[in-house]
């Protein structure tokens, strides 16, 4: 899949989830991915080991990843990699919204326990142009 189709999408994701426009300018010029605590954004270089992370995630998978969670839980502290796959046929199913509530497809890692780490779908809820998993 061509990585320019992926980002494309991606910028529609961050737009159907009401991201700051700032964070999605930042993704759509410069490449930079936010990670959300709590609605706050950050960049995600500020975090080289998430960094690393996410880029292989990017790398094994092909996939694109366009913004992170991140939350302690009571399974442990993880990372929820909101990703555009590879596959264009998927794409349409890859975030469901209604209005500020959404179900996103991610790679969580669970920094806690690795082991536990898979793709799945999370729950979002949107407020202030920020996100943050409520399930």
């Amino acid at each position: 899949m061509n990585k320019q189709a992926q980002k494309e999408q991606a910028v529609k994701y961050l737009k159907q989830l009401d991201i700051y426009k700032p964070y999605i300018d930042g993704f759509e010029k410069d490449d930079q991915v936010c990670v959300f605590e709590r609605y706050a954004g950050f960049w995600v270089y500020q975090y080289p080991e998430i960094e690393r992370k996410m880029k292989a995630i990017e790398k094994e998978y092909g996939c694109t990843v366009y913004a992170i969670t991140h939350e302690f839980t009571q399974f442990g502290e993880c990372y929820s990699f909101l990703i555009v796959s590879k596959y264009k046929q998927e794409w349409k199913t890859l975030l469901r919204s209604e209005k500020n509530k959404h179900i996103a497809f991610a790679y969580v890692w669970n920094k806690t326990d690795d082991w536990c780490s898979e793709f799945g779908n999370v729950s979002l809820q949107s407020a202030v142009g920020g996100i943050t998993r409520i399930g």
